[in-house]
């Protein structure tokens, strides 16, 4: 089989990619997707109040585990990553941040990113989106992803919630992704106007999928991509149960968008990465690039949970017996609880004066649970999300055999930075701050976590160790820019070092720059 372009990864970047393509006629794609379709039928990726289901089990997840990170007490610490149509944004929590402006105009004062600013990316965020309530100089109109705003009448501790933030010292915001992001205020979604997921798969996938130059293929687990010499020429992979691999050629480009874990583990399997990794399992050597894996960064974050002193938080919805009511709602009228994400507020503050634009994120949740839907509070509660956004912290992904069924071996490097543990000591304690101003006075009760007794740096300290968890956002491990550990260049092109690697691209969050 030969087609002009290979796609590997039906996830939040492939997707777009074989959407645009495609829009040509004359232009022959092939996707290829480790997981399987995106079932409609499935409430458990198409219901928004759903999203702790599709974390648990691996039909839709990767499930991913660190190595011992040895900062968090030698704790394996979750990595879902998403696995069908759609990738992530099949499994996400369906909050729309798109990052603050300076985070891109950083990436822009690195040499060779000048075309990164946020002005001159400004305007494919505006070509993604419709937002409900209209376009305006932030937002699209009728761009493929459906984005949602909070409506009246959701929770009022959503409410409550901003109002602290305010009463606390910290600005309100009408927008997150708008003029203003620091502060606290409503959250945006990616959450159509019918209560459903607004996935790649249903924003991109769906305008094209019937589209006769559009080759599609689930459940093929991609293996390695094939090179001639320097040049990548097609893909080899494994489909279904099958041990006898399948090949295709791109006559194009080889387009790598497998994200942040996946990527460099088939790039390594390929031969493209640190020579001394590909000599251990006797990978023929394609090209040397040692920042193949390197860069791993994530957001960390923790859970500080309260009693609700009054019955309004989403504690009864945890109950079996309300739960045929809230999907009828959902399946039949598009609204109710099924139909939010139920991150409906959130903000972004800078702990210190120091920090020139916000460096700690909340997300609010109006019932205490952990993010998979594991370890639920028996009674009215609610938390706050909050931690860290751009941490110092750097670790890899690496090869632990050829088996492409094999996962790699991850490690972030957790909490490795002085700085990572002042953040978090004061996102505890100015969370604490917010918590106990007067617009939670109705509605707070004890502290459930960390608890009240906890109050030392070493106890706050001990606390994360043992308690604080990955927001799922991977990224850097194909970075782009110029310098010797770079993997991509500011085009995204395969690059670096000598003669570059040729006729591959990646485009996902692997190579951001740094974490937004």
């Amino acid at each position: 089989m030969q087609f002009d372009y290979i796609i590997i990864g039906a996830g939040s970047a492939g997707n777009v990619l074989a959407t645009r393509l495609t829009e040509d006629p004359q232009t022959t794609v092939l996707l290829l997707e480790a997981g399987g379709p995106d079932y409609r039928f499935d409430f458990r990726t198409q219901m928004p109040a759903a999203l702790a289901f599709p974390l648990q089990g691996r039909r839709y997840n990767w499930a991913y585990e660190t190595e011992p990170e040895p900062h968090m007490n030698n704790r394996r610490m979750e990595c879902g990553r998403g696995k069908g149509l759609g990738g992530s944004s099949l499994i996400n929590g369906m909050c729309y941040i798109r990052g603050n402006a300076m985070d891109l105009d950083n990436w822009a004062s690195a040499p060779g990113l000048e075309h990164w600013s946020y002005l001159d990316c400004l305007p494919y965020y505006r070509k993604a989106e419709t937002r409900d309530i209209g376009a305006n100089d932030y937002h699209g109109g009728d761009g493929p992803v459906s984005v949602t705003t909070p409506k009246q009448g959701n929770n009022p501790l959503f409410h409550a919630m901003i109002e602290a933030g305010v009463q606390a010292g910290y600005p309100r915001t009408d927008d997150l992704n708008g003029y203003q992001q620091e502060g606290f205020g409503p959250m945006d979604r990616t959450v159509t106007p019918q209560g459903r997921r607004a996935s790649t798969a249903r924003g991109y996938l769906d305008q094209a999928r019937a589209r006769p130059n559009l080759t599609i293929r689930t459940h093929a687990l991609t293996d390695r991509i094939i090179f001639a010499g320097k040049r990548a020429v097609g893909v080899e992979w494994l489909e279904g149960d099958s041990t006898a691999p399948s090949n295709a050629t791109a006559s194009k480009e080889v387009l790598l968008c497998a994200g942040a874990i996946a990527s460099p583990q088939i790039l390594q399997r390929s031969g493209v990465g640190s020579p001394e990794l590909l000599r251990q399992f006797d990978i023929p050597l394609v090209h040397a690039l040692p920042g193949v894996g390197e860069n791993l960064q994530d957001h960390l974050e923790m859970y500080l949970q309260y009693e609700c002193k009054e019955p309004v938080s989403l504690y009864p919805a945890l109950q079996w017996w309300n739960q045929p009511k809230i999907g009828a709602e959902w399946l039949f009228g598009g609204t109710g609880i099924g139909a939010s994400n139920q991150f409906e507020a959130g903000g972004f503050i800078r702990s210190r004066e120091a920090f020139a634009w916000p460096n700690i994120q909340y997300h609010f949740l109006p019932v205490a649970i952990n993010y998979n839907g594991s370890n639920a509070v028996k009674e009215h509660g609610f938390q706050c999300h909050v931690g860290s956004m751009r941490s110092p912290s750097r670790g890899h992904v690496r090869l632990k055999s050829r088996d492409p069924h094999e996962h790699p071996a991850i490690l972030f490097n957790y909490m490795s930075s002085e700085q990572d543990w002042q953040e978090f000591r004061d996102a505890i304690r100015i969370t604490r701050e917010i918590m106990h101003q007067p617009a939670l006075d109705n509605y707070r009760g004890r502290e459930i976590s960390p608890g009240a007794e906890c109050q030392s740096d070493a106890e706050l300290d001990e606390f994360v160790r043992n308690h604080a968890e990955t927001a799922f956002h991977p990224c850097g491990t194909c970075k782009m820019g110029y310098d010797e550990m770079a993997v991509v260049d500011g085009g995204r092109s395969g690059s670096r070092a000598g003669r570059p690697a040729r006729g591959r691209r990646l485009d996902y969050a692997a190579d951001y720059y740094r974490q937004p």
